[in-house]
């Protein structure tokens, strides 16, 4: 590339909350870069605000489509009246072909991509994916954001995630919250499905503990994880909030950064509490921290590395989950103790 040239480039992005975080090294290998080049991303419109969080972009454009919903009219319209930024680039971090056409029709001069789903044509810049040596999802990511010849850097930049001082007050002080007592938040769900999932009651012991440690907890989440909060904050002691379904996904952004440190299972949330340097402990189970690890240096891991795991599937294949059932709650606490004595605020 020529970097005395600015680039304007178009990223098709992920669907996913934790994707989209990770996407975020991608976005700062480009302005590293290209530091006066424009990035836009075109994504589902739930993550223009967290798009918003990410001083790398200068635009994000709704895709407004229902997830896996082909859409062709729509991405064509779209595509059609992007023409006019003239694009230099654009980067495709899906490998469906859907994801594909709004750059097509953008005609974005080169189209970027891994190759899968037949997106001959619609690319015309198409990488073969080697997963033994981009083994995570963030390094693909960046190496698309890369010339095909240049090898990933040693390290890859962090996601980091704007704070929003004012809006997190503002938050505490609608939702009542005043406390002199450490937060800890706790992060029970994960959309992909239970295999990922640590026990609720596991998380409910976890949480009990917490407040006779002396802390005070929050449980996190989108409103189908509300039965989850209510089954954690059963035993209520008045140092407990359930805010599932209550806040937006920014809100949640800003309410994460204030706890002194959260406990997680693999999920989008982990990706948003690294991203705003939160400590946390990440729970795996289905799943692996080689594939898609907190990109974070304050990181308590618990993974029990058993002959079947990871399997990455939505249900254990073998009805037992030991993969999370082995992982205790006494590993749990000793996590938050040692992140909360290793970074104090």
């Amino acid at each position: 590339m020529n970097h005395s040239q600015t680039y304007k480039t178009l990223v098709a992005g992920p669907a996913w909350v934790g994707d989209m975080v990770m996407a975020q090294s991608l976005f700062i290998t480009l302005k590293q870069q290209n530091p006066e080049g424009t990035i836009d991303v075109i994504a589902p419109e739930w993550s223009l605000p967290l798009l918003n969080r990410m001083p790398e972009i200068d635009n994000g454009i709704a895709l407004p489509l229902r997830h896996g919903e082909f859409g062709l009219l729509t991405r064509r319209k779209i595509g059609k009246s992007l023409r006019k930024k003239h694009y230099d680039r654009a980067i495709v971090t899906p490998r469906s072909f859907k994801s594909a056409l709004v750059p097509f029709f953008a005609r974005a001069r080169q189209r970027t991509g891994y190759r899968g789903e037949m997106r001959y044509g619609l690319l015309n810049d198409i990488r073969l994916l080697d997963k033994t040596l981009l083994k995570q999802t963030v390094q693909r990511y960046v190496a698309l954001g890369l010339q095909s010849d240049t090898p990933l850097p040693p390290e890859t930049p962090f996601p980091r995630l704007t704070i929003d001082i004012a809006s997190q007050t503002l938050l505490l002080d609608k939702l009542g919250i005043n406390t002199d007592r450490k937060v800890i938040g706790l992060m029970p769900g994960a959309e992909y499905g239970p295999a990922k999932q640590w026990p609720v009651e596991r998380f409910a012991e976890l949480a009990s503990r917490l407040g006779d440690a002396g802390f005070d907890y929050w449980v996190f989440g989108s409103d189908k994880e509300r039965p989850l909060g209510e089954v954690i904050c059963a035993n209520n002691n008045g140092h407990t909030r359930n805010l599932c379904g209550k806040t937006s996904l920014v809100d949640a952004i800003d309410l994460i950064a204030y706890c002194s440190a959260v406990v997680t299972n693999d999920s989008g949330l982990m990706h948003v509490a690294a991203a705003v340097d939160t400590p946390l402990a990440a729970i795996y189970g289905s799943s692996t921290p080689e594939y898609t690890p907190p990109l974070t240096e304050k990181c308590e891991i618990l993974y029990r590395h058993l002959d079947c795991s990871p399997c990455f599937q939505r249900h254990c294949p073998y009805n037992h989950t030991n993969c999370l059932l082995e992982i205790s709650v006494d590993q749990a606490v000793n996590s938050v103790n040692t992140l909360i004595e290793k970074y104090p605020e």
